[in-house]
């Protein structure tokens, strides 16, 4: 059974940087795709990043340039540095895997394996 698990995030002002990691049970990440998703009150699950096994990236339109995925294939673990946040980056962080998902390409579907979520304030 594969267990994601995400941790870092918090409550941070605008303008500043948090750091998600999602550690995972077996090496899933190494063979394929994985997403971070975030959900905030009231609106659908949004793709935010994606990373292949090979390390190839795609950024959703609202966070380029202000995070960034990354991911350690030896460690079973995926990062997402987060920049220049705003109000609007408030949500739950999820990750998932494996993402269904090619580089280069505008589909994507996400996987079985999602972790618990992790909470992420951006407020004066």
């Amino acid at each position: 059974q594969v267990q994601l698990v995400e941790s870092g995030g918090g409550l941070v002002q605008p303008g500043g940087s948090l750091r998600l990691s999602c550690a995972a049970s077996v090496s899933i990440f190494s063979h394929n795709a994985m997403g971070w998703f975030r959900q905030a009150p009231g609106k659908q699950r949004e793709l935010v990043a994606a990373i292949t096994s090979g390390g190839n990236t795609n950024y959703a339109d609202s966070v380029k340039g202000r995070f960034t995925i990354s991911g350690d294939n030896a460690k079973n673990m995926r990062y997402l540095q987060m920049s220049s946040l705003k109000p609007e980056d408030t949500a739950v962080y999820y990750c998932n895997a494996p993402l269904a998902w090619e580089y280069g390409n505008s589909w994507w579907s996400p996987g079985d394996y999602w972790g618990q979520g992790t909470q992420v304030t951006v407020s004066s």
